[in-house]
């Protein structure tokens, strides 16, 4: 496990999108991680599953084109499943909070189950870069068009610091 990542390290992406308003408030630059082991149904990027897919970045890459946005608030990281990929998506979660900007990740892993280490050793430090967690599996048969910065009613928009601070969960009430 890389315990200090570098801008060297490598990121395997489905995408990214430099100005995305649907994934978390305000304009924020959304990286999508290739690579998932949930494989929900009706998920609404099934082509990011496949861990062999997508292309390769380095941290360093990701950071220029975020660090060149002065119009970010943030990003956020989804996927595929980012934090089956932490190790390396750790430097630019640090990199982006030391510039001042939130990180918002999306994880079809329970907050309980990445604070235990799950999907891997890395993901509990991934997680104490992340401010705002929504967490859960995608549900096709909870999905609603009228949810806010989620797709199905199961899932948890968390605020990671607050609830790291109390140690339970504090939902952020949209």
């Amino acid at each position: 496990m890389l315990l200090h990542p570098t801008e060297e390290a490598t990121i395997r992406l489905y995408g990214t999108a430099d100005d995305s308003i649907v994934d978390g408030p305000g304009i924020r630059f959304a990286i999508f991680t290739q690579g998932c082991t949930h494989r929900c149904a009706g998920c609404h990027n099934p082509d990011a599953h496949d861990f062999t897919g997508g292309t390769l970045s380095t941290v360093g890459e990701l950071w220029e084109h975020i660090r060149a946005n002065r119009l970010l608030r943030g990003i956020t990281l989804t996927g595929g499943e980012p934090f089956e990929q932490a190790e390396a998506l750790i430097a630019l979660a640090r990199k982006t909070r030391e510039k001042g900007l939130t990180v918002w990740a999306y994880s079809g892993y329970l907050y309980e189950e990445l604070l235990a280490g799950v999907p891997g050793p890395a993901a509990p430090l991934l997680l104490e870069q992340v401010d705002v967690l929504v967490d859960g599996p995608f549900v096709e048969a909870l999905k609603s068009l009228d949810l806010r910065w989620r797709g199905s009613s199961n899932q948890r928009i968390i605020d990671v610091v607050e609830s790291r601070r109390t140690g339970q969960v504090v939902e952020l009430c949209l």
